[in-house]
């Protein structure tokens, strides 16, 4: 009686052990490959997925954005600067048998041929480039890696340039080199400026030149700013054509002079 129960006891945690292992649950973002005695049986899930025990395997994938980091990779551009770069690559698996099929571990081997493309993406490019167009430099990365893992059921979506690390040597010259430009454009600013301001004055005096009277009334205003200052020294200018009028500076007239002594 008591191996009777034994024996049923036994075969009861026997079937409890094999149901364990027939029965999966694959969540919405999830799918298991199945293989049928090493054969692909094709893809489950998501929900309950039955299996035979000891003869399926299920390898389950997740199809979720997976996002994977890219080490520092040091490499010498096209105008050979030494520049240190990492990324971020942003995937997700559209066919998870081939994903499991066609290589051993899909996200180490997305993780290699990043960092490789990213080395030889540098080594194609110019500094300035990588600086100021770092969006082309995506691009250029983003296709390539995607090109490279399409046979895996791989597909990268996005590909980003995080940092960008130069010499100590590279940063002082690129600070003098903008430094330099700031001075080129100051320069300019002033030299226009200059070049306005002969315009105007030129055409100030063609004004005046046509109206003499405009002149004195320029003279007056400037009179008129000096003596604001409350300065007690007040300098007035005197249009020389001024003296004409008393006949001091007349075309062929002298002062007078006699007996030896002049007469002022």
């Amino acid at each position: 009686m008591l191996s009777g129960l034994i024996i049923v006891v036994i075969a009861i945690v026997a079937v409890l052990t094999l149901l364990s292992m027939a029965v999966n649950v694959l969540k919405e973002y999830e799918r298991g490959v199945l293989f049928r005695l090493g054969r692909l049986a094709g893809v489950k899930g998501p929900g309950l997925v039955f299996i035979i025990p000891f003869i399926d395997r299920l390898r389950v994938v997740e199809l979720r954005v997976v996002t994977l980091d890219v080490p520092t990779q040091e490499a010498i551009t096209r105008d050979n600067v030494t520049v240190k770069v990492n990324a971020v690559v942003y995937f997700r698996v559209m066919d998870p048998a081939a994903a499991i099929v066609n290589v051993e571990d899909f996200k180490r081997a997305t993780w290699n041929i990043a960092q490789t493309t990213l080395r030889n993406v540098l080594g194609q490019s110019d500094l300035d480039e990588v600086l100021a167009h770092r969006e082309r430099i995506n691009m250029k990365l983003q296709q390539i890696i995607d090109e490279a893992t399409e046979p895996w059921g791989i597909k990268v979506g996005i590909v980003e340039v995080k940092d960008v690390e130069l010499p100590e040597s590279m940063k002082r010259s690129m600070a003098r080199q903008a430094e330099a430009e700031r001075e080129k454009r100051a320069k300019i600013i002033h030299a226009s400026g200059e070049f306005e301001a002969a315009q105007q004055l030129q055409e100030a005096a063609h004004t005046l030149a046509q109206e003499p009277v405009g002149i004195q009334l320029r003279y007056l205003q400037t009179l008129t700013e000096i003596a604001v200052e409350k300065n007690s020294t007040i300098i007035f200018p005197v249009p020389i054509d001024f003296f004409k009028a008393f006949g001091i500076l007349a075309g062929g007239s002298e002062p007078a002079v006699g007996d030896g002594e002049t007469q002022q």
